[in-house]
């Protein structure tokens, strides 16, 4: 299997462990923090599940819960790809020679740095939707599980201050002013004060 950034996005997902670790602490551009970022965020969606899953008999709905995080890490975590790829392109377009037409290598690599920034911002937009869940859980799910459920927390709102940066790093880069940087934004500040209210409940247990 060759794990490069041009392959199908699904592959990251069928590495061991200790490879995929590996291959992140390797000499190759990706995967990079885009990619760490979705798996940052999926732990703390399978987190939340299991902490939703104990919870039954002290929330009416964990189940519910349990469905939202599922369906978050469902969605999340095939971005660890998604980014890898994302940032192939980017590569690809830096790569193009300046002459005899450096416009149309300007262009390319502008395209694709805003291009880049989506699969971050999906991330955060997905991380933070795990922090409210995990809050939740914090706040009233089964005691015992109160650990596991601030670890997703804290987890997913690493991983949307990761993936915001990211996103306004790319967007930066690209030289695009857009609505996204609001949105990225926000997402920090919303993840923000889920964690704060999850401290206060975790004190207040």
């Amino acid at each position: 299997m060759d794990p490069s950034p041009e392959n199908t996005t699904s592959e990251y997902l069928d590495l061991p462990l200790r490879e995929f670790l590996d291959l992140v602490a390797s000499d190759r551009p990706a995967p990079g923090g885009g990619s760490v970022a979705a798996v940052a965020v999926s732990l703390a969606a399978g987190l939340a599940g299991m902490a939703a899953r104990l919870s039954t008999g002290e929330l009416a709905d964990a189940s519910a819960l349990a469905d939202r995080a599922d369906t978050s890490r469902r969605r999340v975590a095939p971005l660890a790809r998604a980014d890898a790829e994302s940032y192939g392109r980017v590569l690809d377009a830096s790569r193009l020679p300046s002459e005899p037409d450096p416009e149309t290598r300007r262009e390319r690599l502008r395209d694709a740095l805003s291009g880049a920034a989506d699969v971050p911002l999906a991330v955060a937009e997905v991380g933070s939707e795990v922090a409210g869940i995990s809050a939740r859980l914090v706040e009233g799910g089964n005691p015992n599980l109160e650990g596991d459920a601030m670890t997703a927390v804290l987890l997913a709102d690493a991983g949307v201050r990761a993936a915001a940066m990211l996103a306004e790093i790319n967007l930066s880069s690209a030289d695009v002013d857009d609505e996204r940087l609001g949105r990225a934004n926000e997402l920090v500040e919303k993840t923000a004060a889920t964690v704060r209210r999850a401290k206060v409940s975790h004190g207040r247990r």
